[in-house]
């Protein structure tokens, strides 16, 4: 097999590490953690390398996305490292004309609404975003055999941007035209599910390990609506990359009642927030899925032995699970210590080591 082969299907020196083998739902030395948002504004490296640096160049700069993306590797021993980026970075880089506003978040100047808004969503190229190939080529080199994990934000969450022109409350424009417009919806949708898959495309083929796809935004649908107007995309993405051997992993927030679609949209990994324990997530994910999570990240803030006892209680639940990957049930909170991120590693490692 050639290197960029060993590459593709996470087969280089990561290969038999503890994340991996548990999103396979093969026997671990240990539960494998890793935490949504670790690299960020909780560690202070982090706020000193991105000082006076825009969110958005920052995800431009191979230099810095890679020393962004090994900090908590560093710091927490984590067991996976998660590309530093943003879901809408592909969005900017086919030319949609968008911002990250601090304290707002993606803000769209022009958002789309029209069938004649849809011609600005041009098919993302290699070549858009070949920073993001310098990157993961960088960090792969640096992590040796820690895993990293590409990411993309899933068609739903980036439509909803795309639709509100923002971020939402009550995501009156997205349903409005998933109800009122569906084959215009179901067109925003499957040329955002090419993005997509696109983007994921590229960092796999340039050496991650696995991908997550992040929906943000769709625990504000009913199962119905899920599976008739948005579980064709998803899906779509996760088949467009299913041909090279790297676990998929599929998150959303407020997920609870969608797992069990969520888990048949085609995922190896499927991720739930905190709001259901993991052995009822598990068995509403069905069978043949590793679990991803689930502490709430607001217990970080609590003295260390309500957090171990709170973990604890994860362990437990997980308990049996084919596999299982420890997270929290959404990203670090900004005000995180993170020693604490560092001692829940520990106790996680220590708790579960075979």
């Amino acid at each position: 097999m050639s290197e960029m082969g060993e590459q593709q299907t996470g087969r280089g020196a990561a290969y038999d590490s503890a994340f991996l083998r548990a999103c396979r739902r093969e026997p671990v030395p240990h539960t494998p953690v890793w935490f949504m948002r670790q690299a960020g504004r909780s560690l202070p490296e982090y706020r000193k390398v991105r000082a006076g640096i825009p969110m958005l160049e920052s995800c431009m700069r191979p230099e810095l996305v890679t020393e962004i993306t090994l900090q908590p590797v560093r710091r927490h021993d984590v067991d996976a490292a998660i590309f530093f980026s943003d879901i809408v970075v592909p969005l900017k880089a086919i030319g949609i004309d968008l911002d990250i506003k601090p304290g707002v978040g993606p803000v769209v100047e022009r958002p789309i609404r029209t069938r004649a808004d849809l011609e600005r969503l041009r098919p993302l190229e290699a070549g858009d975003v070949a920073y993001v190939t310098e990157a993961v080529r960088m960090l792969t080199a640096e992590l040796d055999a820690t895993p990293l994990i590409g990411f993309a934000g899933a068609p739903f969450t980036l439509a909803s941007y795309l639709v509100e022109g923002g971020p939402s409350r009550n995501h009156e424009h997205t349903k409005a035209m998933m109800y009122g417009d569906p084959e215009l919806w179901a067109d925003l949708m499957d040329r955002l599910a090419d993005i997509t898959a696109a983007f994921l495309k590229v960092q796999i083929e340039a050496g991650a390990s696995a991908v997550q796809l992040f929906d943000s935004w769709v625990g504000a649908l009913a199962p119905a609506d899920y599976r008739r107007h948005v579980m064709p995309a998803s899906s779509k993405v996760f088949d467009a990359v299913a041909g090279y051997g790297v676990p998929r992993i599929h998150f959303g927030v407020g997920t609870g009642e969608l797992l069990g679609l969520m888990g048949e949209a085609g995922a190896d990994v499927v991720g739930a927030d905190w709001r259901v324990p993991l052995d009822e997530a598990a068995r509403r994910v069905g069978p043949g899925k590793a679990i991803q999570g689930n502490l709430d990240p607001a217990v970080l803030f609590a003295p260390r032995e309500a957090v171990e006892a709170k973990a604890a209680d994860v362990l437990e639940a997980a308990r049996g699970l084919e596999g299982h990957v420890f997270n929290l049930g959404h990203g670090v909170l900004p005000t995180t210590e993170p020693e604490a991120l560092t001692r829940l590693v520990e106790f996680v490692h220590e708790r579960t080591a075979r």
